[in-house]
């Protein structure tokens, strides 16, 4: 199911990139003018949205030496870089 906005073109100009974040996410924006639709925008369907960041397609395990202290070399070269 399609969700479809209707916004008359001032609307549309003063918000564009909210009613592009809309269509991005897969919404219909119906363009009117005086409250008659003329235009509509609507996602291109070879484009497919962005994930959120931090969301991979990949699962993968966080090691546990990750959490471990570095050694002294590292962080003496973190703390008086040259």
């Amino acid at each position: 199911m399609v969700i479809m906005i209707t916004a008359n073109i001032h609307e549309v100009k003063t918000k564009f990139s909210y009613y592009l974040g809309l269509v991005q996410k897969g919404k219909r924006v119906i363009i009117a003018k005086r409250n008659i639709p003329f235009a509509e925008i609507k996602l291109i369907n070879n484009i497919k949205p962005k994930r959120a960041i931090g969301q991979s397609e990949e699962k993968f395990e966080v090691p546990d030496n990750f959490f471990k202290p570095l050694p002294k070399k590292i962080l003496e070269a973190f703390n008086n870089p040259q």
